[in-house]
């Protein structure tokens, strides 16, 4: 797999159970490297934790690359933003079309739509955690 085919983060080991790891990362803003961002309100960098498979052995405080295919970054955009959203617009468009609801209850029930296609997302959430796995390793 070629370099380019993948997404790294640095980050710090704070668990280890077998082989699977919990690694601290710091997620920062695109405007974190700004020099005016002292004067700016736009920075801001989140301290996210992530749980990777460990492809050599780590300790708590090892530094590490934790990386994850493109791809499958690419189909959680999709499944996580993209599908919702054509789930809302299909619902709003159904409904206008069918019924002669006000905009607020339509609105409500697309809102609703959303939630049950979390809902049956969560379902497959096992699967889910099998196709999207990070790994780590030492840098």
């Amino acid at each position: 797999m070629r370099m380019s085919e993948q997404i790294r983060h640095n980050g710090v080991v704070m668990t280890v159970e077998g082989s699977i790891a919990r690694v601290s990362i710091t997620q920062a803003s695109a405007c974190q490297a700004c020099k005016a961002k002292s004067m700016c309100m736009a920075s801001e960098s989140k301290e996210k934790v992530i749980v990777a498979v460990a492809i050599e052995p780590l300790q708590p405080g090892d530094v590490v690359e934790v990386c994850v295919r493109e791809r499958l970054a690419w189909r959680a955009v999709i499944l996580g933003y993209i599908a919702p959203f054509v789930v809302m617009m299909l619902v709003i468009a159904g409904l206008n079309w069918l019924t002669n609801w006000e905009e607020a209850i339509v609105g409500t029930v697309s809102l609703v739509g959303i939630a049950l296609y979390y809902m049956i997302l969560s379902l497959f959430k096992k699967r889910l955690e099998k196709q999207f796995s990070f790994t780590a390793r030492k840098i």
